[in-house]
């Protein structure tokens, strides 16, 4: 855990402060933000564990994770008088939990976002029920895929029923409606957290009716859905976190990092590379995205909404930390650091390429059947040849999602701006503007989930707004035929990668 002030010598100490929560999957990080400014005044951070039970099922414990949150907020507040003005919450999404309606204790495991175990359960659900997948994709602008929610809560209520739990005594949600029922003892979920579920109707933004019969999900067993600044309710006191603070906006991760880049119309985006990577631009209106592609809500502010069209790519930096463990890691080092130095020593990766589909592949191909492999490794393949085609491997996926953003000529990502940790590696950076084919503009602020929602925070409270930083642009190689080659050379390893015969050059 480390405590870091970014606070400006000699500027004038904040009237009060907003306290911004940012839940992730590999740790909890807490900040205390200036209303004005958006400077991080204090930020604390706890780490998560992580659980590969069996083959496909990824899992995280609940009461760990809140227990870190707490950890973290008390970390934050302990070293401040300052007075805290609201809170704000920023979530992974798509992971289930489940809790007791009666005790407010978790009720089994955390079913990660990357949780693969209901792969055969979609497939037989699409079988048995030709009609689903178009059903679900055109009410809630998602995939029937096992990274979207209701296959998970199915999963969950049913392990809740077979344990002996009356199923009305069962809540299930997101981890922002189980962050917020911790603090304020109300059961309610952002709007676009709701719409990550693949059960709300992307019209009328409630829970739909058909989608829940065909999951088999009790709308009674589901949390309130609500505006992104639409309020919270308020803590009820917990350890050092005060009684009466309201929790005045919550947003999903992928979507405040969104905000934060102040990409509220088409022709600009964003990607964040975390545990996975989420590539978002805003949408004109809820018509469908191409195939792969997610028709999403990014939030709901003011009464006015706003869409997005989104791929998820489930393994990137969970892909780096795995190919860096591989190759010998030391205990603490980053792994796309570690993997940076390494790939720095070679030009290329001398026609290696590194498909991660640990739990298959997710946008644009939709295909859990994908194996992850390494293809066009010879007895001249080195460490660094392999660290080189890691870093590739993420910015490939990437550039894969582009590119069935804009498939259909209805979108156009001019500006794409880049967070998350793994923005740290500039190698990596100049890879993906190299594989785009256009500038790639980087943020010079990390915490860019935890900034966006306090951002919408002070918006809420009647502040003024504070203007980012512009990041730093880095412009890609102009060696078009280099770039389509690399690309290939890629789609050939993802064509093996899902069984599929290869088209040589």
């Amino acid at each position: 855990m480390a405590i870091i002030s970014t606070a400006t010598e000699g500027a004038t100490a904040p009237e009060g402060c907003l306290l911004a929560i940012d839940q992730g999957t590999t740790n909890t990080k807490a900040a205390l933000v200036d209303p004005t400014t958006g400077a991080i005044l204090v930020s604390a951070s706890r780490p998560l564990g992580i659980s590969f039970p069996v083959p496909g099922a990824v899992e995280q414990d609940a009461e760990e994770l809140w227990a870190a949150t707490l950890a973290a907020v008390e970390e934050c507040l302990r070293g401040s008088a300052l007075r805290c003005l609201g809170i704000a919450i920023s979530n992974q999404r798509e992971s289930v939990v489940t809790w007791d309606r009666r005790t407010g204790a978790a009720i089994g495991p955390v079913l990660g976002w990357q949780d693969a175990r209901t792969a055969a359960w979609c497939a037989d659900l699409a079988a048995a029920r030709p009609d689903a997948a178009e059903l679900v994709r055109s009410r809630s602008g998602l995939s029937l895929d096992p990274m979207f929610s209701a296959p998970k809560m199915r999963w969950a209520l049913d392990s809740a029923v077979a344990a002996g739990i009356d199923p009305a005594d069962v809540l299930l949600g997101t981890v922002d409606s189980w962050l917020v029922h911790r603090l304020t003892g109300e059961h309610a979920t952002d709007v676009g957290n709701a719409s990550r579920t693949l059960l709300l109707d992307l019209g009328s933004l409630e829970w739909d009716a058909d989608l829940l019969e065909l999951f088999g999900i009790p709308r009674a067993n589901l949390p309130e859905v609500r505006a992104s600044d639409a309020g919270f309710g308020r803590t009820v006191g917990t350890g050092l976190l005060p009684a009466g603070i309201p929790v005045v906006a919550v947003l999903a991760d992928s979507h405040a990092a969104l905000f934060h880049h102040r990409c509220t119309v088409p022709g600009t985006g964003k990607v964040t590379f975390g545990t996975g990577s989420s590539v978002m631009t805003p949408a004109a209106g809820p018509d469908l995205a191409p195939q792969g592609i997610a028709t999403t809500v990014a939030w709901s502010i003011g009464g006015v909404v706003t869409y997005a069209r989104e791929g998820n790519i489930v393994a990137s930096g969970s892909a780096l930390d795995w190919m860096a463990r591989t190759l010998g890691a030391p205990a603490g080092v980053s792994g796309g650091a570690f993997l940076t130095e390494l790939a720095a020593a070679v030009p290329d990766a001398a026609g290696v390429a590194f498909v991660p589909a640990f739990t298959g592949l997710a946008a644009p191909y939709m295909d859990r059947a994908a194996t992850g492999l390494l293809a066009g490794v010879t007895a001249g393949t080195t460490r660094e040849h392999l660290a080189r085609a890691a870093l590739e491997g993420v910015a490939h996926q990437v550039a894969d999602v582009v590119e069935a953003i804009e498939s259909d000529g209805m979108a156009r990502i001019e500006t794409l701006h880049a967070d998350g940790g793994a923005t740290a590696s500039m190698l990596l950076m100049q890879l993906q503007a190299d594989l785009l084919g256009r500038p790639l503009l980087v943020a010079d602020a990390p915490e860019a989930s935890a900034l966006g929602v306090a951002l919408l925070a002070a918006r809420t409270l009647g502040r003024d707004p504070w203007e980012p930083e512009p990041g730093t642009s880095v412009d890609p190689d102009p060696d078009l035929g280099e770039r389509s080659a690399r690309r290939r050379r890629w789609s050939q390893a993802v064509a093996r990668s899902r069984g599929r015969a290869v088209v040589q050059d």
